[in-house]
């Protein structure tokens, strides 16, 4: 049996769940909405996390675009995600909602503003 205390980020209330994992059978107490039992389920199966980064630019007028997972992935996934974006150089222009990289750990990753091209003399 395992007993672990999580605080519930799905709305603002931020319960304080206690969690009971007994032969994969999970008991949930403390919350005050049902979103608390399925937060705390996934979070003791299988934890998800939005990765958020920054990614390299050429010929921009800011040298970085701020980038975020289109919905949360495995936290396993993190480190292979962070790897991929330390290898990219995009090109400016780059758009809000632009896909950086397509398809990575069941989600694409997408610029969250916008870099203007600047030209160089």
């Amino acid at each position: 049996m395992k007993e672990l205390e999580l605080y519930c980020i799905m709305c603002p209330a931020s319960c304080t769940l206690r969690v009971i994992v007994k032969d994969r059978e999970i008991q949930v107490y403390g919350n005050q909405c049902p979103r608390g039992v399925e937060y705390a389920k996934q979070e003791v199966l299988e934890p998800r996390r939005h990765v958020m980064s920054v990614v390299r630019v050429k010929n921009g007028d800011m040298p970085t675009v701020s980038v975020v997972t289109r919905s949360p992935v495995p936290k396993d996934c993190i480190w292979r995600i962070m790897e991929q974006l330390a290898k990219i150089e995009l090109e400016a222009p780059v758009e809000i909602g632009d896909v950086v990289i397509r398809d990575i750990c069941g989600t694409d990753i997408i610029a969250t503003r916008r870099v203007k091209r600047i030209e160089l003399l």
